[in-house]
């Protein structure tokens, strides 16, 4: 899962940088200037936005993709074991007293 949310991040914000050096073509003549002054502040604001995208394609995977895992792992778990259930499920009305 983190591999893929990494492959998803890099895909992510490589198109975003493609897509601002086609619009920010004008630029060209003073790129020296720019890395010189800046390279620091931008290198650390690319860090931070991927380390967000990262984060946030992480959370949607597992918010979508690992819905209802448990009873999922169960459903196998009792066919793996012939039916017979290695754990109790909790009863409500045990919980109750």
């Amino acid at each position: 899962m983190i591999a893929n949310a990494m492959l998803i991040s890099l895909a992510v914000l490589l198109a975003c940088l493609f897509w601002l050096m086609g619009e920010l073509k004008f630029l060209v003549p003073y790129k020296r200037l720019i890395f010189h002054q800046y390279g620091t502040l931008l290198l650390a604001w690319l860090g931070i936005l991927f380390v967000n995208l990262f984060a946030a394609i992480y959370w949607i995977q597992r918010k979508f993709f690992l819905k209802d895992t448990g009873r999922k792992l169960r459903h196998i778990d009792n066919h793996a074991g012939g039916g017979q259930m290695s754990m109790p499920l909790p009863n409500d009305d045990w919980n109750a007293r």
